[in-house]
């Protein structure tokens, strides 16, 4: 696994350690980033459906693009906690589309996931042919919005590689029967990414769940983990904050230079 750069408490990006050709580019915002969200969120808020001003999370992730460098305005999707996937290519589409995963092969055109404890999962190929971005919450995760990821990206999964952005650690993360029956009805051995606490309630390993998941897929290589939104402070949190909560954004482009 290797290491994330920018992991500083006060770092605005978070940068994925990852072995990528250089066309591919992925960055991950944080509360520290630019923009100008007034409490109770912090300045880099870019979620548009967590009770934030619009205009200002607009103008929030036109900062942030600016300060990246962006070459073109992000495929910003209306995350529904699904498996549908998007191809993300041609004309610039109309609106965000419904989905919690989109694949591009076009470059200069970034994909971007919001999350505030649910699990960001960035992907390229090893040429750098083609990139992708999943959300993957519970839900998500237990519906195969991975596997489809990986196979709306129409290259073999061992040329595949996955970085695991930061989402809601174990030992935060505490769960119903119902989100472990869901995962050990697909795989039995999922069982081990559950901890038991108070009855009918497990401490869930997310990332976990994601890695056993890709490498089942047959994905080459996996990076990433070892984050906690809910503890870092760098990160927005939904368990932790509640409606306090707003959305960090993790993106990845091929470039286009």
């Amino acid at each position: 696994m290797t290491t994330d750069r920018a992991s500083a408490p006060d770092a605005i990006w978070v940068i994925p350690g990852w072995q990528a050709p250089e066309r591919v580019r992925a960055a991950v915002t944080t509360r520290h980033g630019p923009g100008s969200s007034a409490p109770p969120f912090d300045r880099c808020n870019l979620g548009l459906r967590s009770g934030d001003v619009p205009v200002v999370v607009t103008a929030n992730r036109a900062s942030v693009a600016a300060a990246l460098r962006l070459p073109s305005d992000p495929c910003w999707l209306q995350q529904v906690h699904g498996c549908d996937v998007c191809v993300i290519g041609g004309a610039a589409s109309v609106g965000e589309p419904v989905a919690d995963a989109a694949v591009t092969r076009e470059r200069g055109r970034p994909l971007a996931i919001l999350t505030a404890d649910c699990l960001p999962v960035l992907f390229h190929d090893a040429e750098g042919g083609v990139v992708a971005a999943a959300h993957a919450g519970w839900r998500g995760l237990a519906a195969g919005v991975l596997e489809r990821t990986v196979a709306m990206m129409d290259v073999p999964a061992a040329r595949v590689a996955a970085w695991l952005g930061p989402c809601i650690g174990a030992a935060s993360y505490e769960v119903g029967t119902e989100v472990r029956d869901a995962f050990l009805v697909r795989d039995a051995g999922h069982a081990a990414c559950f901890s038991p606490t108070r009855p009918g309630h497990w401490l869930c390993d997310l990332a976990g769940l994601a890695r056993r998941t890709l490498l089942s897929a047959g994905v080459g290589r996996i990076d990433g983990g070892g984050f906690d939104t809910f503890t870092d402070a760098r990160f927005y949190s939904y368990r932790r904050d509640g409606a306090r909560s707003g959305r960090f954004a993790s993106l990845i482009w091929l470039d286009d230079a």
